[in-house]
């Protein structure tokens, strides 16, 4: 599998986004998940990159994250804004990568995405609680490159 488009299902994109869109009636914090065929950067450093360049540090309390695929490169990395690694012990987002990557181990690519986004949702709702005046700063919408 090397095809953005072959990746996942229009249906599992849209129980990503559901799963987003729940993630975040919890909490004032922006999950966002991109996908996208290749790139010659390393996960990581691709991943903070597709994070500027989706704007991503542009929320109130600096609580994005976003979870990054290279589909024919088998990478992923999360990562997370400033307010969000100020707070979290710092194993939690190898914890959440080591669940969604044992997923996608079993080809299970949009169940992995969604118990990772589930989780990043959890520990946001405890950092950074849903106020009645929230707004959705971030699309739910998966991104692709």
């Amino acid at each position: 599998m090397s095809k953005v488009e072959d990746f996942l299902t229009p249906a599992e994109e849209q129980e990503i986004v559901q799963a987003i869109a729940m993630a975040e009636k919890n909490t004032s914090g922006e999950i966002r998940v991109h996908i996208e065929n290749h790139s010659d950067t390393p996960p990581i450093a691709r991943a903070r990159e597709v994070f500027d360049s989706l704007k991503m540090y542009k929320t109130q309390a600096r609580n994005g994250v976003l979870f990054y695929v290279g589909v024919a490169d088998h990478s992923f990395a999360i990562i997370g804004d400033s307010g969000i690694d100020d707070v979290v012990e710092s194993d939690f987002w190898e914890c959440t990568k080591d669940i969604v990557i044992e997923n996608f181990k079993n080809k299970k690519f949009k169940d992995g995405l969604v118990e990772g986004i589930s989780r990043a949702g959890e520990r946001l709702k405890e950092f950074f609680p849903y106020d009645s005046d929230d707004t959705n700063e971030l699309s739910n919408e998966i991104s692709k490159g």
